[in-house]
């Protein structure tokens, strides 16, 4: 009898997952393959502060779920994961309504391997107001409500200074890792390039980005050195850095930090913490605090036979005080070893435990700059910055791309990217 192997969530461990046991065991008819995603289109979750800044016009650079289903043969099923039976291996997925009106009537899936890769959302810790005022990116359609808030916002500021008013732009972000950084570079970036599509009385002198930390530095997973550089290239660009006074309450128009400031806020984007979506805790399987499936050194959810978790929301510890940190490599490598192991298995071979190997972490700028610290090991490391530093970003984005559309492809997808930068506007700007 065929395998039926269910993959929960088109990320970047899941889809590329997904691809790899369809071009495989799907391909071969060893297996039946499934991807189920809430959506119907994938972005790479890092793109998602330049969509937010209109760096990246996100309808180019997502990849349709059912397309890369046919190339590489497996099935893509939309639905949204409601539930999961551990005795029968059945997984419930949720009605699908638009407008009130009942599209899909709840369905039911059975697996013989469940694969759970549903990603991460942003913690707010609670804080009072900051789902009600604050933006997040978690997601393709966030980081475009909050692109299209910010048009508005570039309209009505530029609009005001023409007419001779004393106004500012005003931007809080909260959270000074990859995202909070990335996107204040992005903004500033933006900013200056609307003088080109006639939005010139806007000028960076105009823009007032604040950038708030709850610790002592930026970027803590990067060498204290590197964090001093990008803090230093921030101020530069006009980025306000508050350090060690964590916001506790947003509120419309301002953000109120611990030793009671304010900060002014146009715009507000909540991008401090990160947790495992609510509902895996109510799925009945071993989770962290939050919310994080507990898996094994197989990537196997503990107690729980043929279910597996991968990326952001899977527990899997490196030893007694470390978990695996949620990162697109850590999604990456989780996939590969775990696509092995089912390969292993088919062929009645053991499994191989799973191993994180660090490879460091880069920061982009926007088109200013960009640094990192690249791992060989865990005693040799380096730190690079600039132009290299530039083209390490965005290798990783290429690497994602090589692994879902192989060598070839890749190069053809790089090249329809340049052709769209050479025709399209550098701003989206609708």
């Amino acid at each position: 009898m065929t395998e039926k192997i269910v993959v929960v969530g088109g990320g970047a461990g899941g889809l590329e997952l997904a691809t790899q046991l369809g071009r495989s065991l799907g391909r071969s008819g060893k297996a039946e393959v499934l991807l189920v995603d809430r959506n119907s289109t994938h972005v790479w979750k890092p793109l998602l502060h330049e969509v937010a800044s209109g760096a990246l016009d996100s309808r180019l650079a997502e990849l349709d779920y059912r397309g890369q289903g046919a190339r590489s043969d497996f099935r893509f099923i939309v639905g949204t994961l409601e539930a999961v039976d551990k005795d029968s291996k059945t997984i419930t997925l949720a009605a699908i309504e638009e407008e009130g009106e009942e599209v899909l009537a709840p369905r039911t899936l059975t697996y013989d391997k469940l694969i759970l890769s549903v990603g991460s959302v942003t913690a707010d810790f609670g804080t009072p107001g900051v789902a009600e005022h604050c933006y997040f990116l978690d997601s393709t359609a966030q980081a475009d409500a909050f692109h299209h808030h910010l048009l508005n916002e570039f309209l009505r500021v530029n609009q005001a200074l023409e007419d001779g008013h004393d106004v500012t732009l005003d931007v809080a972000i909260v959270g000074g890792g990859a995202t909070g950084v990335e996107l204040a570079a992005e903004l500033v970036h933006s900013v200056s390039l609307l003088s080109i599509y006639g939005l010139g009385h806007l000028t960076r002198d105009r823009l007032n980005i604040t950038l708030v930390e709850a610790g002592k530095r930026l970027l803590p997973a990067l060498p204290e050195r590197l964090s001093q550089s990008v803090h230093k290239k921030l101020n530069k660009l006009g980025v306000k850095v508050l350090l060690g006074n964590p916001a506790k309450e947003a509120q419309k128009g301002q953000l109120v930090l611990n030793d009671g400031q304010s900060i002014k806020g146009d715009l507000m984007v909540w991008a401090a913490g990160v947790r495992a979506p609510d509902f895996l805790a109510q799925l009945g399987l071993s989770t962290r605090k939050n919310n994080q499936i507990e898996v094994d050194s197989f990537l196997q959810a503990k107690g729980a036979d043929s279910i597996y978790a991968i990326g952001d929301c899977a527990a899997c510890a490196i030893d007694e005080n470390r978990f695996v940190p949620p990162r697109a490599q850590s999604a990456h490598q989780m996939a590969d070893c775990l696509y092995k192991n089912i390969r292993r298995m088919q062929k009645g071979k053991a499994a191989k435990a799973f191993k994180y190997k660090d490879r460091g972490s880069l920061v982009s700028l926007s088109r200013f700059s960009a640094v990192g610290n690249l791992m060989q090991s865990k005693s040799l490391s380096m730190s690079i910055e600039g132009t290299l530093a530039r083209y390490a970003y965005a290798s990783l984005y290429r690497m994602h791309q090589r692994a879902l559309h192989g060598w070839w492809k890749m190069l053809l997808v790089i090249a329809v990217d340049k052709l769209n930068h050479a025709v399209k506007p550098r701003l989206k700007l609708h």
